[in-house]
């Protein structure tokens, strides 16, 4: 039989696809008590994938038990509600069920003509997420893969923009011999900002740095006189502390410096359409463009990323497309607000969890966050032995022990545990360990069994120390 005539008997045949459900129901059945990282056993498996390309054809049916039986046991279940590491939203039930029907329409929304579907849904959410954030009318989305891409054509139109009004076509001429852009940003800036300017040839070394303060917002008074060369990076969420700068008086004072304000908000810009956390955000709708993840705090599955830009021309001219074969069309083509031209339709899941939820279901789930957040400083600060460096305004926790020898062998012991998983990171030059909490599993008792571990880790690391002393 042709492999032609196979592949299309599997797909009148169907077995592979209930296979594939059967798998997932299975997977989701049990993401909820499973161990929150991978065994040692499940790791040491994952070395029956080390072999060569086979000469011959598999069958469809093998391939998927193949994969199921050495790929499920070595995943991390983040959809799960202990999961606390690199700020990974737990994906929304509809949001899988929306992403699985895509995968069937694999479709590609570079152009209108590529996928109406995909078009129309972009346009919508553009749409939404105006109305959600309160931003200008003129603002336009991009729909990546995340915030590292949408920082990099936020910074991308702003470097076009800046050099348009000197006289200078980027495109055409380059960087070479073109006017200087300054980029002014906090000593605190994600090293996806720094990836960016690095990219777009501004080089790091060019940064000019403002001090923060104890919970990592940019020093307002710190900001060098700006002016309209300049490009101005904020933060709506510390990637550690999850602090917001504050966005009323520094882009106020950007704006009449004609600057250009970017927002990295990565995870925290959502904090902007929640009733009782908005406040934090008062002042971004100034800003000229913002990055923003829908798969960390709207729990989106993985990836989506949003680029959004009160610029419409300038993000277009930035990552400009052009050829004899592209059909433009009077509707939205989305390759001219991305670098990408293939890309699939992340789309479609963002509108299934944004109509899913709506407004209130927005607001509810991401406060919810917020409480879980106060939860555990609150528990973990009656443990003797832990400090909360932060104020939890957000879902962000900074843990800290009496040393960093402590909090370190402390947060491996943890991991260790595989009761709940959390990251290590350095706050002012001290080890800590950082707790995120971005899932809608994420309930009360899930803090408490998590408090609980830190607890059993820590006491294990000072019974360990007493022992290496004897």
């Amino acid at each position: 039989m042709s492999l032609q005539k196979r592949i299309y008997r599997e797909i009148q045949d169907k077995t592979i696809f209930t296979n594939a459900q059967q798998y997932a129901f299975e997977y989701m059945d049990t993401v909820f008590d499973r161990n929150i990282y991978p065994t040692k056993k499940a790791l040491q498996s994952l070395s029956n994938f080390e072999e060569q390309l086979p000469a011959d054809s598999t069958e469809a049916k093998a391939v998927l038990t193949f994969l199921n039986t050495y790929g499920a046991p070595a995943t991390l279940p983040t959809t799960g509600g202990r999961y606390f590491g690199f700020v990974s939203g737990g994906a929304l039930p509809i949001g899988i069920a929306a992403k699985s029907l895509a995968t069937f329409w694999d479709q590609a929304p570079a152009m209108h003509v590529l996928s109406p579907i995909g078009s129309q849904l972009e346009a919508v959410v553009e749409n939404w997420l105006q109305e959600l954030f309160c931003l200008p009318t003129s603002t336009v989305a991009g729909f990546v893969s995340g915030t590292s891409t949408a920082n990099l054509c936020g910074l991308s139109a702003a470097r076009f923009r800046i050099l348009e009004k000197l006289d200078w076509n980027v495109n055409k001429k380059g960087l070479f011999n073109a006017p200087k852009i300054r980029i002014v940003t906090g000593r605190h800036a994600h090293a996806t900002i720094l990836k960016a300017i690095g990219i777009l040839g501004f080089g790091i070394e060019n940064i000019e740095w403002v001090d923060v303060d104890d919970q990592g917002r940019i020093i307002a008074d710190s900001i060098p006189i700006l002016d309209d060369k300049t490009i101005l990076i904020l933060q709506a969420g510390n990637v550690n502390s999850g602090a917001f700068d504050d966005f009323e008086n520094i882009c106020a004072k950007a704006r009449e410096a004609n600057a250009w304000v970017h927002i990295d908000g990565a995870f925290g810009l959502w904090a902007g359409a929640v009733a009782k956390l908005k406040h934090l955000t008062k002042g971004m709708e100034q800003a000229s463009s913002w990055a923003v993840d829908g798969h960390k705090t709207l729990n989106t599955p993985y990836d989506c990323g949003i680029v959004l830009c009160t610029d419409k021309e300038a993000l277009k001219s930035s990552l400009h497309m052009s050829g004899s074969y592209i059909v433009e069309s009077k509707e939205r083509d989305g390759m001219f607000y991305t670098p990408e031209m293939s890309r699939r339709a992340r789309i479609i899941e963002l509108w299934a969890v944004m109509k899913y939820l709506g407004r209130e279901g927005i607001d509810e789930m991401i406060y919810t966050m917020h409480l879980r957040a106060q939860q555990f400083s609150s528990e973990i600060q009656r443990i003797k032995g832990f400090k909360v460096l932060n104020e939890v305004v957000f879902n962000q926790v900074i843990v800290q022990c009496e040393s960093d020898k402590t909090t370190t062998e402390v947060l491996s012991k943890i991991q260790e545990l595989r009761e709940c998983w959390v990251g290590g990171s350095t706050w002012f030059e001290k080890k800590i360990i950082r707790v995120s909490v971005c899932s809608w599993a994420t309930t009360e008792d899930d803090i408490t069994r998590s408090t609980i571990s830190f607890k059993k880790a820590l006491a294990q690391v000072k019974l360990s120390f007493k022992n290496n002393k004897n």
